[in-house]
């Protein structure tokens, strides 16, 4: 439901539960007050006579409103006047409209999170709590030395390759394949007549 009211000269809508900052109003925070001058009042879209209605408000607080500047001014006069003013506000909350009245909504309650089940820690030895990271150095360079002398006991591997197995069994060696006899390059038919070169030019003989 809503109602238009009128105080202090201007016109609001309200509905149950709402807050609306008017012209002062006497009263101290806290108060109830009522509103008797109800303009207009309605369910949705169908319109209540408004004949004995009334609005029922609880004042949170008064105060001021932002600082307007004043301003005057008379030229050719040296004529300046400047001034300031707050107005003085009431500010309502809106409990009932006759006799509908604000639904109070009920805080909702926050839900727990679910608890992770934290995995336990390991707790570590005192003997690794205490050690140092010089200590931790020593330590792995210990245990690499003695992995090298074990490593040196058990005896190096030998440097022929283990016999074959087929070797071993007494299975008969294949034979080795002949190379096939390297063929001689034919000769081309233009050079077979052909006269044999001779070794050497003879000199011409020197003149005396």
């Amino acid at each position: 439901m809503f109602a238009v009211v009128r105080t202090g000269g201007k016109q609001y809508r309200v509905h149950p539960g709402d807050k609306i900052v008017v012209e002062k109003l006497d009263g101290n925070a806290g108060d109830k007050i009522t509103l008797g001058d109800v303009l207009l009042a309605g369910d949705g879209g169908s319109l209540k006579s408004t004949q004995g209605l009334t609005v029922a408000a609880e004042i949170i607080a008064q105060a001021k409103g932002d600082k307007v500047t004043v301003f005057k001014k008379r030229r050719r006069h040296n004529y300046r006047r400047k001034q300031g003013h707050r107005q003085l506000h009431t500010i309502l909350r809106i409990t009932a409209i006759g006799d509908v009245k604000a639904e109070k909504k009920a805080p909702a309650k926050a839900e727990p999170a679910p608890k992770a089940d934290a995995a336990p820690k390991a707790k570590s030895s005192p003997a690794e709590a205490e050690q140092t990271p010089a200590a931790t150095a020593k330590s792995r360079a210990k245990a690499a030395s003695e992995e090298h002398e074990a490593l040196e006991k058990a005896g190096t591997p030998t440097e022929n390759p283990a016999p074959n197995n087929e070797e071993a069994a007494g299975a008969p060696k294949a034979a080795p394949k002949k190379a096939a006899p390297a063929k001689t390059s034919a000769k081309s038919p233009s050079t077979k007549n052909a006269a044999p070169a001779k070794a050497a030019a003879k000199k011409s003989p020197k003149k005396k």
